[in-house]
């Protein structure tokens, strides 16, 4: 038990007896057909500032706007509270130049040019999830530049909004930076105190216990 190491793993009968060789007793469960797609039922399509954001299996509505994201090896589906927090705040934002720092799959900066901004940039350090981003740009034949970047140490894109849904002490950081004079971050809950010198809050949404803030420099 407490110097177990427990190893599970998808085989099927051949590699089962050779699991048995290797390790003695093995517990087998046997799984029912269709578990490898069994993952999309827990991505489902949600609504957000007027848009529709969905994976690329569900129908879009044809009455709204859709961001088609492909939930994969970037955060970003649309789905999760702050995700859609970010775009109610946008909706309600005056129009401009955008910058979503610390991209993930993208969903924020597709939402954005959906909504009428422009121009409207995407910067992340990981390079996977600028690849991934740059895929969902091209999904949703949005105007996009997608890059590679630190948000807190490297130089940015000059814009009128900057959108972080990151962890609430990157956030604070990139705040400290001053990268536009107006800000709509989340990726913290409503009870977290987020400590920004120099930028006054001027409209909040919660959802599920998340928030987002809509911040202007002053």
């Amino acid at each position: 038990m407490g110097d177990g190491v427990e190893l599970v793993a998808y085989v099927d009968g051949e590699a089962e007896a050779r699991l048995r060789a290797a390790f003695g007793p093995v517990d087998v469960v046997v799984v029912e057909p269709g578990w490898e797609e069994r993952w999309r039922a827990f991505h489902r399509p949600a609504r957000a500032g007027g848009l529709w954001i969905g994976p690329p299996w569900e129908i879009a509505p044809a009455d709204v706007p859709a961001v088609v994201v492909d939930p994969g090896r970037a955060f970003g589906t649309g789905a999760h509270p702050t995700t859609r927090l970010c775009i109610e705040l946008l909706a309600r934002a005056e129009r401009g130049s955008v910058l979503d720092a610390g991209c993930g799959s993208g969903v924020l900066a597709v939402a954005a040019a959906l909504l009428g901004f422009a121009p409207v940039h995407a910067v992340d350090a990981d390079e996977d999830a600028v690849q991934v981003a740059r895929e969902t740009v091209r999904a949703n034949g949005a105007r996009v530049d997608v890059s590679r970047a630190d948000v807190l140490r490297d130089e940015l894109p000059r814009v009128d909004l900057v959108v972080a849904n990151i962890e609430l002490r990157a956030v604070q950081e990139l705040l400290a930076r001053r990268p536009a004079g107006r800000a709509i971050t989340s990726g913290y809950l409503a009870g977290d105190r987020l400590t920004a010198p120099g930028w006054e809050q001027v409209d909040r949404a919660e959802l599920d216990g998340w928030a987002a803030d809509a911040l202007g420099a002053s």
